[in-house]
């Protein structure tokens, strides 16, 4: 089995294929674009919810540290939700300009916050979680997302 490191990196890139789907799919079409989104959309959550509801709530856990890290990172999980929910509303109202300027701001908010969980966040918990890693990995996979 992966490590909670491995599998939440691997999750990473999985979410910026689909994300560059999507943009792909609406530079072609927005109306059409609706389809990628809503995979990247529900992929996303699938995402943040791994995190929150799993990895965040064992790392704090353990380490006692819950205004750390995964505080800022649950800010930003917020920040990504409400551009992505945006970008949804621009593909209904068939406003192209509109998803690709949230689409821009998305993606740079995304890498800056996907490398502060690779290189930081994810190393951190995989320390200190080590001996779990293998449950924990299983109950982010399990997860259906609400």
């Amino acid at each position: 089995m992966s490590t909670i490191k491995e599998y939440l990196t691997a999750d990473h890139a999985r979410c910026d294929d689909l994300f560059a789907s999507m943009e792909d799919s609406a530079s072609r079409s927005i109306k059409d674009a609706k389809a990628s989104y809503d995979i990247f959309a529900s992929s996303s959550e699938r995402h943040f919810q791994m995190e929150e509801k799993v990895m965040f709530l064992e790392f704090e856990a353990k380490t006692g540290m819950t205004q750390g890290p995964t505080a800022m990172m649950r800010q930003e999980h917020t920040q990504m939700r409400s551009l992505v929910s945006q970008m949804g509303e621009a593909i209904a109202d068939e406003n192209k300009d509109r998803f690709f300027g949230l689409s821009e701001t998305l993606m740079i908010l995304m890498q800056q916050h996907n490398m502060k969980e690779e290189q930081m966040l994810y190393t951190m918990a995989q320390q200190h979680l080590n001996a779990d890693s293998d449950r924990v990995v299983e109950m982010m996979e399990s997860m259906i997302v609400e």
